[in-house]
């Protein structure tokens, strides 16, 4: 049987402050609040992997220490002032702790990791009182072989763990937080964003994006999908269902549409998850809460920190062929990236004000993200078929439609859904995957015919060749 060892890594002399919390932090600090303590969890930001050949676990903890220094968020705490309105307080020293367990030679590092995993990210984080990361660490042979990182999401989103897991690799291989702060430039640390959201400049940025999200939300149909008839039965599925379409051969398409169309691959998800929302609910305009994760703006795109926001996707009209709805679709997600940086609260009272006012608003309930550029999330199983599955059923979330969620592992590209049954049943998930699939599909095959008949006359006013990750 396994043994633990609770370890502490003392940490001094990093950088201190206190100040107002950014947008993210806040943003997300409000939502987590909200929540029964059982149901925080899901808002943590984690990843686990194996050490393979391994480490030793001296090398492991001095990276972690180092990477401490490298990135403030890590040792920052939240907490309503006097006033109730929430600060960030950065602490110059404290200790990080790091839960080692030991395998014993009968014992797999891998599943030791896997259960540890899970128990680190069952639990809420309080940040008023303590750091927003927890660590373990599997111990096999003498030599760390599996790493596990929960984050409260406070700290980062999806690309700043990302970015959090390529530095803490480098430091274990020998590079210094020095090299890595160099080549990380420009790095807003969160006092810093901060800072700047305070700014004229950021000030007229929140002013601009939120005039935007609203002028769209005032545009948009107050409701896409009809209102389902009657009280649902007594055994209707009470928790909501979460299908996964793996595609190898999506990941190839995906790449082919964007090249012949000049867009960016998001914009071709983007269209098919438009298309299909259209066609299930039987309208030619939607309306899509994109999640974008702004790191294309200058300032913060190396920032190891909650920066991704919100951009409100409308596109008035989703029939034609797929491609024009591939460059229409383009066209208004790069407004969409530009306008998401916001301070999230403030247009929540915003929109409470309109909502008391009578006015009626676009429906937000169907959420897209592209989440391709983040480390896979489980090992593939590398086959060459699509495949369709339900892995888990998730507690009701209310005020959502549908979330979808794009998935990119080195074999293939995987589309997560994740609905309200009672608006979107079972049947109708796999319909508006399968959809997603053969539009994409089909096009990649009629773009490849395209490019291999002679040649014609460019168009006029070729579509924009902007990329704005949407992830």
């Amino acid at each position: 049987m396994s043994t633990r060892q609770p370890l502490e890594i003392a940490f001094s002399s990093g950088r201190a402050g206190s100040g107002p919390a950014t947008w993210g932090q806040h943003a997300i600090w409000d939502a987590v609040r909200r929540l029964a303590p059982a149901d925080a969890p899901r808002y943590n930001i984690t990843t686990a992997a194996p050490l393979d050949p391994g480490l030793p676990l001296p090398v492991v903890l001095g990276a972690l220490e180092q990477l401490l220094h490298l990135h403030d968020s890590l040792h920052t705490r939240l907490l309503p002032d006097e006033d109730g309105r929430l600060r960030q307080v950065l602490d110059p020293e404290g200790t990080l702790a790091v839960e080692v367990r030991s395998a014993t030679p009968t014992e797999d590092p891998a599943d030791l990791g896997a259960r540890l995993h899970e128990e680190l990210a069952a639990r809420p984080f309080d940040t008023a009182t303590g750091w927003p990361i927890r660590v373990g660490v599997i111990v096999a042979d003498g030599l760390a072989r599996h790493i596990s990182l929960v984050l409260s999401h406070t700290a980062v989103d999806g690309s700043g763990m990302s970015r959090l897991v390529a530095d803490l690799t480098a430091l274990s291989l020998g590079h210094s937080p020095e090299q890595l702060a160099g080549l990380r430039e420009p790095a807003r640390q969160p006092l810093q964003e901060a800072e700047f959201q305070l700014s004229e400049r950021g000030v007229r940025r929140d002013t601009a994006a939120r005039k935007q999200f609203v002028r769209k939300l005032r545009l948009g149909p107050p409701r896409l999908f009809p209102p389902t008839g009657g009280t649902p039965a007594a055994d209707a599925p009470a928790r909501f269902p979460n299908a996964v379409l793996r595609s190898p051969a999506l990941a190839r398409a995906v790449e082919q549409v964007a090249a012949a169309h000049r867009v960016s691959t998001s914009s071709v998800l983007l269209a098919a998850a438009a298309t299909m929302t259209a066609e299930l609910a039987g309208r030619t305009e939607v309306v899509l809460n994109v999640v974008v994760n702004n790191r294309f703006l200058p300032e913060l795109a190396n920032v190891v920190g909650v920066v991704a926001g919100d951009g409100l996707f409308h596109l008035p009209d989703t029939t034609g062929e797929f491609g024009e709805v591939v460059r229409r679709t383009h066209a208004a997600a790069i407004g969409t990236y530009r306008h998401a940086y916001f301070d999230k609260l403030a247009l929540a009272a915003e929109v409470d004000r309109l909502t008391a006012e009578g006015v009626e608003l676009a429906d937000r309930s169907c959420v897209f993200n592209d989440t391709r550029e983040l480390l896979p999330a489980a090992p593939d199983p590398g086959h060459d078929r699509t495949t369709l599955t339900w892995p888990v059923e998730f507690e009701p979330r209310p005020g959502l439609t549908y979330a979808l969620d794009a998935l990119q592992s080195p074999e293939a590209l995987s589309l997560a859904m994740t609905a309200d049954p009672a608006v979107i049943p079972r049947p109708a998930m796999e319909r508006f995957l399968d959809g997603m699939e053969e539009l994409v599909l089909t096009e990649a095959v009629t773009v490849a015919a395209t490019t291999t008949a002679p040649p014609t006359d460019p168009p006029t006013n070729p579509p924009s060749t902007g990329e704005a990750a949407g992830a």
